[in-house]
């Protein structure tokens, strides 16, 4: 059947701080590298015939690792990007909190960005996102898998739209771990794309202080 598989990047040093990343370009860490050296024949197993990338360092530097255990060359595309967190890059929750008071309780409440200024909204990464995620899905032959690394964000909230879910699913979704991975495929009986797995991993879950408010650090 046909197959796509979308990976979360390993491990930054702001994942671990808890700093917005968006389209700030951090590349991955120590420990990113382990993850994703980690995943990487996970990945391979099941033999990809295409690899493609957001053109962040992050998801660069993790694809490689896809890359030289596959034999593929990776297609980046800044469609794949995270959400552009806008005037939040680079502050942490409590700095978040103190600089942008109304912004960070709309964000606690459950908005992906809080509505920051110069952020993305959901709607404009679902615009950009999703048409590249279709694309990929219908350039990958029968029978063969198709492999894309992207952000932790953005991959959560396009995964729901691509899947044509309602969008309060998205809510009842934890964000993936890096280097978290998630498979689609075919469904035998013809009624479209299922969801196989979600958020499966080769290592021990690590996550940086503020992974449980669901923040958009990429």
């Amino acid at each position: 059947m046909r197959r796509l598989v979308l990976v979360r990047h390993g491990r930054t040093a702001w994942n671990l701080e808890g700093r917005a990343q968006g389209h700030t370009d951090v590349g991955i860490d120590e420990t990113g590298r382990e993850q994703a050296r980690a995943m990487a024949p996970y990945i391979a197993q099941m033999d990809p015939v295409s690899l493609w990338c957001s053109d962040l360092a992050r998801a660069r530097e993790t694809a490689a690792y896809v890359s030289a255990e596959t034999g593929l060359e990776a297609t980046f595309d800044a469609r794949l990007r995270e959400f552009d967190v806008g005037e939040r890059a680079g502050l942490t929750a409590a700095e978040f909190a103190e600089q942008y008071p109304a912004a960070y309780a709309a964000w606690q409440g459950g908005h992906i960005t809080g509505g920051v200024p110069g952020a993305e909204t959901p709607q404009q990464v679902i615009y950009r996102m999703v048409p590249a995620l279709e694309e990929i899905w219908a350039a990958i032959p029968a029978d063969s898998t198709g492999v894309v690394i992207s952000h932790g964000a953005c991959l959560k909230v396009c995964l729901v739209a691509f899947l044509g879910w309602p969008e309060e699913i998205g809510t009842s979704l934890r964000g993936l771990d890096n280097c978290g991975w998630v498979v689609l495929e075919d469904d035998a009986g013809g009624r479209g794309i299922r969801l196989a797995s979600y958020n499966e991993t080769a290592h021990p879950a690590i996550h940086g202080p503020d992974f449980a408010s669901e923040a958009p650090v990429g």
